[in-house]
């Protein structure tokens, strides 16, 4: 029981969106209290919400393995739980490092608009360095050897090169970095960036 009850559960806010993970134990006591509803998937894709009761309801009327046992009752671990009255996010950015930027660009070459491995692009700047292009989201780009080779130390106009799609600095999506398994979290997909963030670049990106 004790490990059912370590077992991680996501925590959306009242406008669901993904903010934390806390323990099954803690999840229980909030459900408990009053202050969250339990969130399931449906066969159909869609989510529903379940207060305490309704949860007991569910749990007894379809046990599962990883339940928690109270003195008259047994009752579902949950996956996800919704909070009532928390509406923040975290403060955060997407940090500029070169992960971020593959993200971003989807490993995709922003001049002749190809898909490689990671291990084959390479990030250059739209305005050279040298010209006083800065080391930025919006100076940026992914571009494959052959592209970047081409390209050298010009600007796409002066390489009769275009780009694809102009770099911007990216919104923040909510994620959760987490370090174990995701098998049994297919649930939490729905809500969550699984990206994991890297250390940011500075001006010494090559």
């Amino acid at each position: 029981m004790s490990s059912a009850l370590n077992q991680h559960v996501l925590v959306l806010n009242r406008l669901w969106q993904a903010v934390n993970v806390c323990t099954a134990r803690r999840a229980l006591t909030l459900l408990f209290q009053g202050q969250a509803q339990v969130v399931a998937n449906a066969d159909d894709g869609s989510f529903h919400t379940f207060d305490f009761q309704q949860w007991r309801d569910v749990s007894a009327s379809a046990p599962h393995e990883e339940s928690v046992h109270g003195i008259s009752f047994r009752i579902r671990v949950p996956k996800i739980i919704l909070l009532f009255m928390y509406d923040r996010l975290p403060k955060k950015e997407v940090k500029f490092t070169r992960h971020n930027i593959f993200e971003r660009d989807k490993n995709t070459c922003q001049y002749c608009d190809e898909v490689f491995d990671r291990k084959d692009l390479n990030l250059d700047h739209v305005i050279p360095r040298d010209r006083g292009g800065p080391t930025s989201w919006e100076n940026i780009v992914c571009s494959c050897i052959a592209c970047n080779t081409r390209k050298a130390n010009r600007t796409p106009n002066e390489a009769g090169m275009r780009l694809a799609r102009k770099p911007k600095r990216p919104k923040w999506r909510p994620f959760v970095q987490i370090n174990f398994s995701l098998q049994k979290h297919d649930s939490w997909r729905h809500f969550i960036d699984l990206a994991y963030w890297n250390v940011e670049l500075g001006e010494d990106l090559t």
